[in-house]
């Protein structure tokens, strides 16, 4: 359906949303409108080409924007509509505002992205937005959390949908998140490669100062089990794999990750006394050797270690 949609494009500057022309100021009508805008687009061509990228929904063909008429104009939300007034409020407050008044972090993303939260407004890329919008909100979870008492046993979480299998092992200790990848050959990463490719990215109590080579997945699915946590008040390690098998050649977008993680703490939990007996039960649910996986993990620290003893 996404991939169907015809879209037009106008080129400006990353400042230019400070002072934005009247072209500007339409798009940012429409995208802090509560509802669908009708409109008319004339284009400067035919339509052509297509977006499949690994950190955006799929995007159909574009072409340069003539001419934009907007025939109706639903109004924003209260809430959307002060964030968006408001030029001197933080980005991060903007983007709590929004989140705790239940606008939806898509719907945050596209309003960051055209200049319409904070203090020095900027146009930011899609792919740039979405991961801001994931960790402004999960790094303001964290901090929550941290005040919480732990979990009492260990948790697994698994969720199989579409050639994916998600994975959780909450642990009963301080927060610390992993979240880890396994490209299978013949998938959308690892299309011609010969063995499985596993990637693993972590974080410790006090966070990370740099952006993690796994990319904006890694916020993304933080952003669920922070969500989950959240809600529950309660702390935990959190140890979050994913392997992706051969026949899946969608890049998706880190979104898949993020709704298919929260998904997968919608379900009940297989609950254990200990890591091992825990480890045991993943080991039935991966493809992928379970020991490839605890000698990447960057959580060792955390008594994983003791399964390669």
């Amino acid at each position: 359906m996404r991939l169907s949609l015809v879209r037009g494009g106008v080129k400006y500057h990353r400042d230019d949303a400070r002072l934005p022309d009247r072209f500007l100021l339409d798009i940012q009508s429409i995208t802090i409108s509560s509802r669908p805008v009708e409109l008319d687009l004339r284009l400067k061509r035919i339509p052509s080409g297509g977006i499949l990228d690994e950190s955006l929904p799929p995007l159909g063909p574009s072409a340069p924007l003539e001419k934009l008429e907007i025939a109706t104009l639903p109004p924003p939300l209260a809430v959307v509509e002060k964030v968006y007034d408001d030029n001197d409020m933080r980005a991060k407050d903007g983007i709590m505002k929004l989140y705790n008044a239940g606008i939806d972090v898509e719907k945050i993303s596209k309003i960051l992205s055209i200049g319409g939260i904070g203090k020095e407004r900027k146009l930011v890329p899609t792919r740039w937005s979405i991961t801001a919008v994931d960790k402004a909100i999960s790094d303001t979870l964290i901090e929550n959390i941290k005040s919480y008492d732990t979990i009492d046993k260990v948790e697994v979480y698994f969720r199989k949908h579409n050639k994916n299998i998600f994975i959780a092992i909450l642990l009963p200790r301080d927060w610390s998140f992993e979240w880890g990848e396994a490209w299978y050959p013949g998938s959308t990463w690892n299309k011609f490669g010969n063995y499985v490719d596993i990637e693993v990215d972590n974080e410790r109590y006090h966070g990370r100062s740099d952006y993690p080579e796994i990319g904006g997945c890694y916020y993304a699915s933080r952003l669920g089990v922070t969500e989950f946590l959240a809600s529950r008040k309660r702390q935990a390690t959190a140890i979050l794999w994913r392997e992706i098998y051969e026949g899946f050649n969608l890049p998706v977008g880190v979104w898949f990750v993020r709704e298919n993680v929260r998904e997968m703490f919608k379900g009940k939990p297989v609950v254990f006394d200990d890591i091992t007996t825990a480890l045991n039960f993943v080991k039935r649910l991966l493809r992928s050797d379970l020991k490839q996986w605890l000698s990447k993990s960057l959580l060792s620290f955390n008594t994983i270690d003791k399964w390669l003893k």
